[in-house]
């Protein structure tokens, strides 16, 4: 992972995966949550549900370059702590620069 990239990790089904905040993935949870304004997608994040977290890990893990993953997510063995500290991670990254 290349956290200079704005990449970070997280291990799906015993494999270390890549997670990416692109500004494609930005669009995608974008649309997907209705949101119009980054603030509204802030909030939003604060109260994700275990099938939201799965729209985000799904989107961030296309904007790693892990699509096939990503359709498929759902089968996957994920720890949700581990998922949502990785999706914390990718946005703290992401929008950091």
């Amino acid at each position: 992972m290349n956290a200079a990239r704005g990449e970070t990790g997280l291990v799906i089904g015993g494999v270390a995966r890549r997670l990416c905040l692109t500004l494609g993935a930005l669009a995608e949870i974008e649309a997907a949550f209705g949101c119009v304004r980054m603030s509204e997608l802030e909030a939003r994040m604060r109260v994700l549900s275990a099938a939201d977290l799965l729209v985000v890990l799904a989107a961030l893990l296309r904007g790693g370059g892990e699509g096939e993953l990503a359709t498929r997510l759902s089968e996957q063995d994920v720890a949700p702590g581990a998922a949502a500290r990785a999706v914390a991670e990718a946005f703290r990254l992401g929008l950091a620069g």
